[in-house]
């Protein structure tokens, strides 16, 4: 019993460091054909997400949308990192999910960025806003 104890703790010590691979930049396309997921972002807009840091308890890097939001800081917000959000999921069963509010060029205020991370080493970036200058775009990024 001792032996798969200590297994277990290595696997999840390994799956924690998996996070670091994370690292680096990442730029996809806008995805989804919905009407309701193609708010207020173009049909060929690209994501650029640079990963400067991250591990459990938050992400900071820079993401820019073309149209939407120039060179944007994204920094995880450390309330939902310290909260039951941060384990959330959805289809897919992300690693990570991270919740940040960035600048966006647009007028309209800030949105809502969610970065999730998934084990088979991609990334779905969300930006979402309400309001009278609604945003909703889903970005499918690969590692560039």
């Amino acid at each position: 019993m001792r032996w798969a104890t200590l297994a277990v703790t290595i696997v999840a010590l390994g799956a924690c460091n998996d996070l670091r691979d994370f690292r680096g930049t990442w730029k996809g396309p806008r995805v989804g054909d919905a009407a309701e997921v193609k708010v207020g972002v173009g049909a060929s807009a690209v994501a650029t997400l640079t990963i400067d840091t991250l591990d459990t308890h938050g992400l900071h890097g820079e993401l820019s949308i073309p149209g939407v939001l120039a060179s944007a800081p994204v920094d995880s917000l450390p309330g939902a990192e310290a909260d039951a959000l941060a384990g959330m999921s959805f289809t897919g069963s992300p690693l990570r999910v991270y919740l940040a509010f960035v600048p966006v060029t647009d007028g309209g205020g800030e949105a809502l960025v969610l970065v999730a991370l998934f084990d088979d080493h991609r990334i779905e970036a969300r930006i979402l806003r309400g309001g009278t200058v609604p945003l909703y775009a889903i970005f499918a990024l690969s590692e560039t």
